[in-house]
């Protein structure tokens, strides 16, 4: 259980530190460069990913709560919605006209669903930290960046193409499922 939790908080303190700690970010990227500064980010995200992974198997689930039949198709619905909006925040797309952090939404769509569909103590340890972690995610960078200008209106072209490429990723993770969690869920 301490190895899941250590690698949420590592996670989370990684992310919260160019919001909360600019002055510090500044003062390590100009000791080190920026690429050394995004190295040594990227190694720490990997680690805690690893500790989380790590964590999540090594802890017995225990059912706190039995999830609702539907709650499976649920958490179908809203994982895809999540694959879309991961593709649509590395694309101009009008989506980002609605959402200002579409990335970080659909982490929330994605813990939310999984919540539904899963009502062992792990799980409710990891989807509803990643939630409310990336709610304060956003809730830090938008004070970081300060007011939103929305980006321009684009084709619906590039929307077509963001849920058609969100769907062929989501249809790649729905296959891939049992083997990076051990989980079936088809």
């Amino acid at each position: 259980m301490w190895l899941l939790i250590f690698g949420l908080l590592m996670w989370s303190c990684v992310h919260f530190f160019p919001s909360v700690a600019k002055c510090m970010r500044g003062q390590i990227i100009s000791k080190i460069g920026l690429g050394p500064y995004k190295g040594l980010f990227a190694i720490l995200i990997v680690s805690s990913v690893v500790l989380i992974v790590i964590g999540w198997r090594s802890i017995g689930p225990v059912d706190i709560y039995l999830p609702q039949s539907w709650g499976r198709h649920v958490t179908f619905l809203l994982v895809l919605f999540t694959f879309i909006l991961f593709v649509a925040a590395r694309r101009a797309t009008n989506i980002k006209r609605i959402l200002r952090h579409p990335q970080l939404t659909g982490l929330v769509l994605w813990s939310i669903g999984h919540l539904f569909a899963n009502g062992d103590n792990r799980s409710l340890i990891l989807f509803s930290w990643l939630a409310v972690w990336a709610v304060i995610e956003m809730i830090l960078i938008s004070k970081r960046e300060g007011d939103w200008v929305r980006p321009e209106s684009v084709s619906v072209k590039n929307d077509v193409i963001t849920i058609i490429g969100g769907c062929i990723v989501y249809t790649i993770f729905l296959i891939a499922h049992p083997y990076l969690t051990g989980i079936k869920l088809v």
